[in-house]
């Protein structure tokens, strides 16, 4: 294919956050062209939010299905959609452009339950398109440097994972209020869980990327720190893993003063490491016996593959709107055929988060019990 990938969008119009993220990571490297979009559920919002990101208006759609059911009747159709909407309509939004056999770039997580990944992902099988979930921190290269020390056997036996990922932003009930990303995230319909779905799945998988396993047992807790809030606000849950490690995962929304927190340390035998995603130029390698030392993205101790990750320079910096663009670089040379790109989360990623959801939130309700993962 010798031409941008022609992209659609549901969700993202006017007021949205995450829409404008992926807007811009699609750009980053230039290969996506944004010409259709249903961009709200309100028909004046979807169209004010057409014009203003200069879609045609017969492009410019004010439902989903009406917008999965013209683009792929047309010669000039969408090839992909990303779908930046909130939890609930995830599932139903990718099946009814993959049934039509268009891909899917699809914001995390992958729905509100177990059942419905499980029938999105034979959807999947069905319809032969690439399904791609934007798990973005693990695309930035110092996550994927540590992933591939890990492999090197670099740290040894693996002892232990440690994770967490701290929010402040709802230590008030901001979904009673006109907070837009607040109201949603506050109703079980539309979001499914609360902390543990919204960055808890953002921690379970960098976790598991980096360390490459997943556990055989958990357990876990839900909370809910603010009075009359509807879903939980804190998880924490313990990890055990087949060769004798053992793991914990925090994940909350009401840490007061943290803006967002996402650390993960992975300590070996031999050698420990450190990651920490507000400084995402560097991962720190603490090796038995030796001092700790720095890796610097884009430095010469970088390994080749994550040195093709990098955009700029060492020294200048790169995170946040980087690893959404290589979710969106690596997407479209999967769809292209280019690359079987072998780290880009898919529909097992999703069906792993919503599995870690479901299990603890039974944990949870059993008083913390061990469950067989």
């Amino acid at each position: 294919m010798t031409r941008r990938l022609r992209l659609g969008m549901v969700g993202g119009g006017e007021g949205a956050f995450i829409g404008a993220v992926h807007r811009i990571a699609a750009r980053l490297d230039d290969q996506f062209e944004l010409v259709a979009g249903a961009f709200s559920s309100r028909a004046d919002v979807a169209a004010r939010s057409g014009a203003a990101l200069f879609i045609a208006p017969d492009r410019s759609y004010a439902s989903w299905q009406e917008m999965a059911e013209r683009e792929a009747a047309r010669e000039d159709g969408i090839d992909v959609v990303s779908i930046v909407t909130p939890n609930h309509l995830h599932v139903p939004v990718a099946q009814a452009f993959l049934e039509r056999g268009i891909h899917v770039i699809c914001d995390k997580p992958l729905g509100i339950s177990l059942d419905e990944g499980r029938a999105l992902a034979k959807t999947v099988r069905d319809s032969g398109c690439r399904f791609i979930l934007t798990h973005n921190y693990s695309a930035l290269p110092m996550v994927r440097e540590a992933r591939a020390r890990v492999a090197a056997g670099e740290l040894g036996d693996i002892r232990r994972i440690e994770v967490e990922y701290l929010q402040g932003w709802l230590s008030e009930r901001l979904e009673e209020t006109d907070n837009k990303q607040a109201r949603w995230r506050g109703d079980p319909a539309l979001a499914g869980a609360g902390a543990i779905g919204d960055i808890g799945t953002h921690a379970w998988q960098l976790a598991a990327f980096v360390s490459g396993m997943e556990p055989v047992s958990l357990r876990g807790e839900l909370m809910t720190r603010v009075e009359g809030r509807r879903l939980d606000d804190e998880v924490v849950a313990d990890m055990r893993y087949a060769n004798g490690a053992h793991g914990r995962l925090l994940a909350s929304q009401v840490a007061g003063g943290y803006l967002n927190d996402l650390r993960l340390r992975i300590i070996g035998s031999r050698a420990s490491l450190s990651f920490h995603q507000q400084h995402p130029e560097q991962l720190v390698i603490h090796p038995q016996g030796a001092s700790s030392y720095t890796v610097t993205r884009n430095g010469p101790d970088n390994r080749d593959e994550t040195r093709a990750l990098c955009r700029t320079p060492a020294g200048h910096p790169e995170g946040y709107l980087e690893g959404f663009a290589q979710i969106y670089r690596e997407a479209a040379q999967l769809i292209r055929g280019e690359s079987d790109a072998p780290l880009l989360p898919g529909i097992d990623a999703g069906i792993a988060g919503m599995k870690f959801i479901e299990t603890v939130k039974a944990s949870s309700a059993r008083g913390g019990e061990w469950l067989t993962w």
